[in-house]
């Protein structure tokens, strides 16, 4: 299961970041905005995953095992949460998902993660 369980995350970080840029292109600001933080929580999954064993079941549990045991990642995505829960509600500007983008990015390089 490991291994086909990571190679399906690593189609749904694709399929995630394919959305986001298309919705970029498009103008369409929030959902970018949705679409470019599941390809960051699925970055954090493979690593957690490929490291620990486990997935975590909720947003909650992910930032514990990040906070506790990937730091660097967990202060990244933290503030990137407030974003993504705010793009439900509020209008969303490029500049908002060009950050989301750079971190998709950087958390990449930091987990050494090749697509």
């Amino acid at each position: 299961m490991g291994t086909d369980l990571i190679h399906d995350l690593l189609l749904n970080f694709r399929d995630f970041k394919a959305a986001g840029d298309d919705e970029l292109r498009k103008g369409r600001y929030n959902p970018a905005i949705s679409s470019y933080f599941k390809a960051l929580v699925i970055l954090c999954d493979i690593k957690i995953y490929s490291e620990r064993q486990q997935l975590p079941k909720n947003h909650s549990e992910r930032f514990i095992i990040l906070e506790n045991h990937f730091p660097e990642a967990y202060s990244l995505l933290s503030p990137l949460f407030d974003k993504y829960r705010d793009s439900y509600n509020l209008r969303m500007q490029k500049k908002d998902v060009m950050e989301l983008l750079e971190n998709v990015k950087r958390l990449k390089k930091i987990f050494k993660i090749e697509e």
